[in-house]
C-alpha cells in the first residue's frame, strides 16, 4: 500500500488516478449528452477543484466558458461550518446554463450557499458536478446532477484536495490513516 506524509499526518492511496480518470470520462459523457446544443458556463470552485476541472474540461467538446469562484469552509481537517466568499463571481450568468464544478461535497453547506448566491443572478439553470460525495456527512440536501464517486466520511488529500494547503499535487487520492 502506497503511503505519503502530508505535514504531520499519514495517508494511504484510496483512489487511483486511473479510476479517477475513468469516472471523469463517464461524467463528461453525461454532461455532453445533457447540454447538447447549449453553451454551458463551467464554474469551478477554487482551490480544490482546479485539477478535477482541468481534467473534466479536457473531456468536454461542447462550446463552453469557464469562470472561477473561491469559497472556504475548512480549517485543517475539520469543516468550520461557516462559508466565507473569498473571490466573487466575475461573469454575468443571467440566462446561462451554469455547471458548478466542485472537488468534494461533504456537509453540503458550501454548495447550498453557492446555489443560493448564484440563483440571485438569474441563470437559465444551475447544475452541480462533483468529483467526490460523502453521503453520510450531508447536513443539508443539495441537488447533485453529476457525481464521479461516493466515498466514506474519511479525510482525504490529493488530486487537488488538501490538508492545510498541502497535498494537492498528487495524482491519486489518499485517505488519512
Amino acid at each position: 500500500m502506497k503511503t505519503i506524509t502530508v505535514k504531520d499526518k499519514q495517508f494511504a492511496v484510496s483512489i487511483t488516478e486511473a479510476d479517477i480518470k475513468n469516472e471523469i470520462r463517464r461524467v463528461a459523457t453525461e454532461i455532453e449528452r445533457d447540454f447538447q446544443g447549449k453553451e454551458p458556463l463551467f464554474l469551478p470552485v477554487l482551490n480544490g477543484s482546479f485539477v478535477f476541472a482541468a481534467d473534466l474540461l479536457r473531456e468536454i467538446s461542447l462550446p463552453c466558458e469557464v469562470s472561477f469562484i473561491k469559497l472556504a469552509s475548512y480549517m485543517g481537517t475539520q469543516t468550520t461550518g461557516q462559508i466565507r466568499e473569498v473571490i466573487g463571481l466575475a461573469t454575468d450568468i443571467t440566462d446561462r446554463h451554469v455547471i458548478i464544478v466542485e472537488d468534494i461535497i461533504d456537509s453540503g453547506l458550501t454548495m447550498a450557499h453557492m446555489i443560493e448566491t448564484l440563483e440571485k443572478h438569474n441563470p437559465a439553470s444551475i447544475s452541480v458536478c462533483t468529483l467526490l460525495l460523502k453521503p453520510d456527512s450531508l447536513r443539508v440536501q443539495v441537488p447533485i446532477d453529476y457525481c464521479c464517486m461516493k466515498i466514506p466520511n474519511d479525510f482525504i488529500v490529493g488530486y487537488g484536495l488538501d490538508y492545510d494547503g498541502f497535498g494537492r499535487n498528487t495524482r491519486d487520492i489518499y485517505t488519512l490513516i
